[in-house]
């Protein structure tokens, strides 16, 4: 006797997406969410999320709970995914070229940021003080200028800082701890940035260029100073 085989009953689910071809959250999905989604301000420096999942993230950055650390430099991430990103400093890998300049980058997102320079549209402006910026991150970093709310007090001095890591390198400056060491030369430095640097002396490495003469520099500082003579 032959049997027939009975259909599956499982109902297939297919995974939607948008034009671009990212995921898309089902009406079941959404529904879901919609009990963590509002307004989460933050108590300690008064940053507001729409989902409780972020401002949970980000209170971790207040209470130093779950954050993962660069062995490095000591500076700290919510995401795995941020800190192997930022292991790029230290490593020098740069994976990401732009295709106007040959110039490369960390990470995807500081590529596509660096190729609007070549555009050289400033499509985002301040409501302070009309300045224009080439992209929305740079508009938001100019945005703390004219923020007026610092809850972050340095313990020595205090003065107020918007961000914590902004606080610890100022904190850096009274307790007169330098952890960065040239390896070159045993100079030791408070910061990264000022390390990095200083390793262009012994590399050799002048990154910014005159567009007028195609004479090199160092430091941004040093450039802007020289094209001031083309002016």
């Amino acid at each position: 006797m032959e049997i027939e085989e009975e259909p599956c009953r499982i109902k297939e689910t297919k995974k939607q997406t948008d034009k671009h071809g990212n995921a898309v959250r089902s009406q079941t999905e959404t529904q879901k969410q919609a009990g963590k989604t509002g307004s989460f301000p933050c108590s300690e420096c008064g940053k507001t999320y729409k989902y409780k999942s972020d401002h949970t993230r980000h209170m971790r950055f207040h209470t130093g709970e779950g954050l993962m650390h660069c062995t490095e430099c000591g500076k700290s991430f919510t995401h795995r995914g941020k800190l192997d990103v930022h292991m790029r400093i230290h490593t020098g890998n740069k994976p990401f070229t732009c295709l106007d300049c040959g110039k490369s980058f960390t990470s995807k997102p500081v590529l596509l940021n660096h190729q609007l320079s070549h555009s050289g549209e400033k499509s985002f402006s301040c409501d302070h003080c009309a300045k224009t910026f080439v992209s929305a991150s740079r508009l938001r970093a100019h945005l703390y200028v004219h923020a007026t709310v610092k809850p972050l007090a340095c313990s020595f001095c205090g003065k107020t800082f918007l961000h914590l890591q902004k606080l610890k390198v100022h904190e850096l400056m009274h307790t007169g701890e330098k952890p960065h060491v040239c390896s070159d030369c045993g100079k030791s430095f408070a910061t990264s940035s000022n390390f990095k640097t200083h390793q262009r002396i012994h590399t050799g490495e002048k990154p910014y260029q005159c567009s007028d003469c195609g004479k090199s520099f160092r430091q941004s500082s040093r450039l802007k100073t020289h094209q001031r003579s083309h002016t």
